[in-house]
């Protein structure tokens, strides 16, 4: 069976579910939905196609809920795919591929506030199936920020005329780059300046003087992008579901995965302003979609039937570098934080693209990459490969072997000059299902350092199980010499996404709190299926509260 079939087989070692008995710990409500995973006719860019939606919902149901609910979502597959559903919250216990039939998840959201989303973590199927997840304060307390009049979800994504599926199962079979996407949507929808969308284009009222806070998802597959409204200013308040110091701007950029809370007051002349958003595109001479994708933000007391045409922003040029970086660096918590400082397991990952030679038994339509290889990409030279027939955290729990190995390296096995002109030696990385185990309560720094293999550019990598602090960013590469004076240790952010910048690095730290085995991967779904990911195995402490604990008895099993 083909390995991207078995994408979704692999990830109960992934996600965990909070056990039962931590429900009766919190003092909110119980949040219930059902999802039902189906085939639903979508019509876009003049076509319809049967796409796989949740509740024959494009974008899916936002879920609500507050700061020390319990939420309780039952899945239910009534797909021809095998699917899997991940949730952003920092949570403990287990989740698995439902074929068919029905399954039911329970969290209890502790600590987080703000902004997250849901999403088919199976395959591409993430181009359609996604929501918002949205987390208020508990009741009685109140946003570190004036309330707004509104609040309004703006869920970014990437729309192909045709099935995704089929999109990367072509490219996995050929060994080179899937097709682009035909065009990007806001709320699922692509806007005014694309063909058959005018009459369906994605309008968010407001009235003159009144503030919205947007909630912005990029959920596209393979792409981060720039968000702008025509003439308004954007204050941020948060990301990741954490807040953040405000800092006002006028255009965002969201890696793959990121998202983004700002504030937007009604201050402008009552009339009509396109929201806006297209390609950050750092890698160069690789083809993208650039295209634009369009909402319009409407005052109500602005001239309706032969209106005006809205005002289009001022987007950043596809290659605008500087402004990412100017506004990636001006993310800081609201107060000091408590960075981990000694640290016990210091890392450096290596990640970037890579090629494969064409195998002997393949044929010429199966290497159709550069110079004819197959594409691939890879953390300190291993491409990761997911196991075919049992999680990872299964095979850990019950001591099944033969899964994985726990050598993933620490280190580069070779030291190159990563940023530099790399030897065609160096291009190709070994396959394997490596593991780097930590034990429970190592403060961990990782160094995530970009090469110019193939092609630098920007990666969005995402931990699951963890948020991490990010202290630093750079380019080149990194020198510890160098670039420690540039730590951020008393006010760093908060995130479970970073965009590692084109051909530079990036550190993180986190406390290895949360056991289990949990996936560090490029949210570039593309790289995902050439291999940009690892993974760590998270002993247990001491104690049920520090342990792993057993999979619920109405787990699906792999």
């Amino acid at each position: 069976m083909e390995t991207l079939k078995n994408f979704s087989i692999m990830f109960l070692s992934l996600f965990l579910l909070i056990s039962s008995t931590l429900l009766s710990l919190t003092s909110g409500e119980v949040q219930r939905h059902q999802f039902v995973i189906q085939a639903t006719p979508v019509k876009r860019l003049c076509n319809t196609h049967n796409r796989i939606t949740v509740n024959g919902m494009f974008p899916g149901p936002t879920l609500e809920v507050r700061n020390g609910d319990s939420l309780e979502v039952k899945v239910v597959n009534k797909a021809r795919y095998n699917v899997t559903i991940h949730w952003y919250f920092n949570y403990c216990a287990f989740n698995n591929t439902l074929y068919s039939g029905s399954y039911t998840y329970r969290f209890t959201i502790q600590g987080q506030e703000g902004t997250l989303w849901w999403h088919a973590h199976s395959s591409w199927l993430r181009a359609t199936v996604y929501g918002a997840l949205i987390i208020r304060p508990r009741l009685g307390e109140s946003y570190p920020f004036p309330k707004p009049n509104l609040e309004t979800p703006i869920v970014l994504g990437q729309w192909w005329d045709a099935n995704p599926i089929d999109v990367v199962r072509e490219a996995t079979r050929t060994g080179a780059a899937p097709n682009v996407s035909d065009a990007y949507t806001i709320n699922a929808q692509p806007g005014d300046l694309y063909k058959c969308s005018s009459k369906d284009t994605t309008i968010i009222p407001i009235d003159a003087g009144e503030t919205n806070l947007l909630r912005v998802i990029n959920a596209a597959l393979n792409q981060p992008l720039f968000f702008a409204v025509a003439n308004h200013k954007l204050t941020v308040v948060g990301v990741d579901a954490t807040y953040i110091k405000p800092f006002t701007t006028s255009v965002l950029m969201l890696g793959a995965g990121q998202t983004t809370d700002v504030l937007i007051k009604a201050d402008q002349r009552p009339v009509r302003y396109y929201m806006a958003a297209r390609a950050y595109q750092s890698a160069q001479n690789v083809p993208f979609d650039n295209t634009t994708t369009t909402a319009i933000l409407e005052y109500k007391s602005s001239k309706k039937g032969n209106a005006p045409k809205p005002i289009m922003p001022s987007l950043p040029a596809y290659n605008d570098t500087n402004t990412v970086t100017a506004f990636s660096r001006s993310f800081r918590s609201p107060r000091k934080v408590q960075v981990p400082t000694e640290i016990n397991e210091s890392l450096f990952f290596t990640i970037g693209l890579g090629l494969n030679n064409c195998p002997p038994n393949f044929r010429r339509s199966r290497c159709q990459g550069p110079n004819g290889t197959r594409l691939a990409a890879s953390m300190n030279n291993v491409s990761f490969m997911l196991p075919r027939s049992i999680s990872l955290l299964q095979a850990h729990q019950q001591g099944i072997p033969g899964v994985f190995t726990t050598d993933f390296p620490g280190t580069p096995p070779v030291k190159f000059d990563y940023t530099g002109n790399v030897s065609r030696t160096l291009f190709q990385p070994i396959t394997g299902t490596k593991l780097y185990k930590l034990k429970f309560g190592s403060r961990v720094q990782v160094v995530l350092q970009g090469t110019s293999i193939i092609a630098p550019e920007n990666h969005p990598i995402h931990l699951h199980g963890y948020d991490f602090y990010i202290i630093a960013d750079g380019f080149g590469n990194f020198n510890p010499k160098r670039d420690t004076s540039k730590f951020n240790l008393v006010d760093p952010p908060l995130r479970n996404t970073v965009a590692v910048p084109a051909n530079g690095w990036a550190v993180i730290r986190f406390v290895a709190d949360n056991p289990g085995v949990w996936l560090m991967h490029c949210h570039l779904d593309v790289h995902i299926t050439w291999g940009l990911a690892m993974a760590f195995l998270v002993e247990n402490g001491f104690g049920e509260l520090q342990s792993l604990p057993a999979p619920p008895s109405d787990l699906p099993l792999c």
